[in-house]
């Protein structure tokens, strides 16, 4: 009998789990990974086919298989003992409706491989969701129902899985049990694809027909189709070539994310390789700065390193005390990046509301976040006839061609050289929704040819000549509000003082800069631009500009602020009702706007967006426009 006193069966126990675990970190750790993702149009069955692969790689524990099976019965598919879908389907929006909304990453593994899947949504509305798990991935999984052949979501989501990049791409057709595994149906889906696949430039793909319900061609061939003489799924997703030494074989590129200062001693940049190896003694260059250095440490986990590849995280020291920080990047001293502010990109459009030629966005690309507008589109592709069709704009779900400018220069790649430094996102400001994904093609001769004047006389000393500080009293607010009035009355107090002076008023402009501008919200957008354009001109100058605008948009507003130097642009809001704005009404445009004679007239059918933090806010129903005059000039001149 064991003495119940002895520990040593337990520790006998738990060193044989601790040998198993180690057994087969050890075994599963050198296994090649590959990212891939299921895509294609609703109810083409992605969500069944991942849960039919995690179900047949035993990648369901029992209490997650228990749960599935109850899950299925409650909500009863066709006599189905299992509902594969469930698996995927997390949110309960998507088990209600039956279909995938958000991305669902699964990881499994194999005796061979290693995976990490993205079940992508097949709903229109939802293909933002789809770009965003295919912006990672190798290889791509069409599903086609072969009951309905190639659908026009089959296209989109084809047409992106090229834009993206993705080399690898599978032609899976699904529910080949509901045409009886029908050959000519599945010949005939495959001519009808490979027809679309060489108009968009798809080389090569591999055909499967499939049954992700009863699991014909998953994870072995079926008896039910022996006409199709090619290799099953899963064995497929095991052997296909995934070529890690690409991006190795490449010029060094790493974009710095953090700068690594535990102590006075240690100064690292860390960072993820996207292209290229490393080794200490290898010269660099600091993008966009140009300064060089060499490498002096490897440092990573574990310790030093003598090599690091492309997909590694390291964090590298360098030989000298050059300045970079967190956005820059570090590349091969003999082979930089080019470096530019103005791109031709592919813009996919991933919001509700649409593009604004000349807004402002965030564009984040690699470890960097910069202000960047996107003008005009050149074209709106039809991802059917991939026709390129005239638009000013792109709504949801839009692809596009258009030029992209930064308000500084950044390094870069063409997206299809490298994703990391050739792919970006842009953030709406105002709401810090993601709008839309973009892929760079190439940077404007203009923006390689056009370079920047270097003047021996600076603004400093225009405004030094004028003995005062340069700025611009920003005054906004709907029409009626008293801006001009106040604007006229704060100019003539300033010419009393002797300060020079220009002011810039909204209807005047339009008479001649910006005679060629409408009232669009495109429009209104490029006319504040302009405007700031010129005040930053004019304070260059050392003048103090005075502008009345109604400048309706926060973003527009924001965006000449940052056009100023710090602590130079003062935002005065011109606070009046809507209803006492209307009254006044000396221009009558108020009444034409009520009358549907005035198209897009703030307040109106065009909103107005107040300032959050103005440095001044006007009163007008509490003080007089002397009073709001006199107030300005104390904020300016203390």
């Amino acid at each position: 009998m064991q003495n119940m006193n002895s520990n040593e069966p337990i520790y006998q126990t738990e060193a044989l789990i601790a040998e198993d675990i180690h057994a087969y970190l050890e075994k599963h750790q050198h296994k090649t990974m590959l990212r891939f993702i299921t895509c294609g149009s609703v109810d083409d069955g992605k969500s069944t086919l991942i849960g039919r692969l995690l179900y047949d790689s035993k990648m369901i524990f029992e209490d997650q298989l228990a749960t599935l099976e109850a899950d299925s019965k409650r909500v009863g598919t066709q006599g189905q003992e299992i509902d594969f879908a469930l698996l995927v389907d997390g949110l309960a929006a998507e088990r209600e409706q039956g279909i995938t909304i958000d991305v669902a990453y699964r990881f499994f593994a194999t005796e061979k491989r290693k995976f990490i899947v993205a079940d992508t949504p097949g709903h229109e509305q939802y293909t933002r969701n789809m770009v965003t798990g295919a912006s990672t991935a190798d290889l791509a999984v069409i599903l086609i129902d072969a009951r309905k052949g190639v659908l026009t979501q089959t296209r989109r989501h084809s047409y992106l899985v090229k834009l993206l990049g993705i080399r690898h791409i599978v032609l899976a057709v699904n529910k080949m049990d509901l045409v009886d595994y029908d050959q000519a149906s599945f010949e005939r889906i495959v001519s009808d694809y490979r027809d679309f696949a060489q108009s968009i430039g798809i080389e090569a793909f591999t055909a499967i027909p499939i049954s992700g319900f009863k699991g014909d061609n998953i994870t072995a061939n079926s008896e039910n189709m022996p006409w199709y003489q090619g290799t099953a799924l899963l064995p497929h997703l095991e052997a296909v070539d995934v070529d890690a030494t690409a991006d190795q074989a490449k010029a060094f590129r790493m974009p710095v994310q953090w700068v690594n200062r535990p102590n006075l001693d240690f100064r690292g940049f860390s960072g993820l390789i996207a292209a290229g190896a490393v080794r200490p003694g290898d010269a660099i260059r600091v993008l966009p700065s140009g300064k060089t250095s060499t490498i002096a440490r490897i440092v990573a986990l574990g310790g030093d390193r003598d090599l690091a590849v492309a997909g590694e995280s390291v964090t590298l020291t360098l030989a000298d005390e050059i300045d970079c920080s967190r956005g820059q990047v570090l590349v091969a001293a003999q082979a930089p990046l080019e470096v530019a502010d103005q791109f031709e990109s592919t813009i996919v459009w991933m919001d509700e509301a649409e593009m604004v030629p000349g807004r402002a966005y965030w564009l984040k690309i690699g470890t960097q976040t910069v202000s960047a507008t996107v003008h005009a589109p050149k074209y709106e592709v039809n991802v059917n006839t991939q026709e390129h069709l005239a638009t000013k704009t792109l709504d949801l779900n839009a692809i596009g061609v258009a030029n992209v400018t930064t308000d500084r220069e950044i390094p870069f790649a063409a997206y299809a050289d490298n994703r990391d430094l050739g792919g970006f996102i842009l953030i709406d400001k105002m709401t810090n929704r993601t709008v839309a994904a973009g892929m760079i093609h190439f940077a404007l001769r203009r923006a390689q040819n056009i370079h920047w004047q270097a003047t021996d006389i600076g603004r400093e000393h225009h405004a030094g000549m004028k003995h005062q500080k340069p700025a611009v009293l920003w005054l906004t607010g709907l029409s009626g509000s008293g801006k001009s009035t106040i604007a006229n009355i704060v100019e003539k107090k300033l010419a009393r003082m002797n300060r020079h002076t220009f002011l810039l008023d909204g209807d005047n402009v339009r008479h001649g800069l910006n005679k060629d501008l409408g009232f669009t919200e495109a429009d209104r957008i490029e006319n504040i631009r302009r405007v700031g354009e010129v005040a930053k001109l004019m304070t260059d100058a050392g003048l103090i500009v005075i502008t009345a605008f109604i400048s309706p948009f926060r973003s527009e507003r924001d965006m000449v602020r940052s056009m100023m130097q710090p602590g130079e642009f003062v935002e005065v809001f011109v606070d009046t009702p809507l209803e006492t704005a209307e009254s006044r009404d000396v221009k009558g445009l108020y009444a034409k706007a009520r009358a549907g004679q005035l198209k897009n007239f703030t307040g109106i059918d065009s909103p107005y967006e107040a300032p959050d933090a103005p440095e001044l806010r006007i009163d007008t129903t509490a003080i007089s426009a002397e009073e709001a005059a006199d107030l300005i000039i104390a904020r300016l001149i203390p």
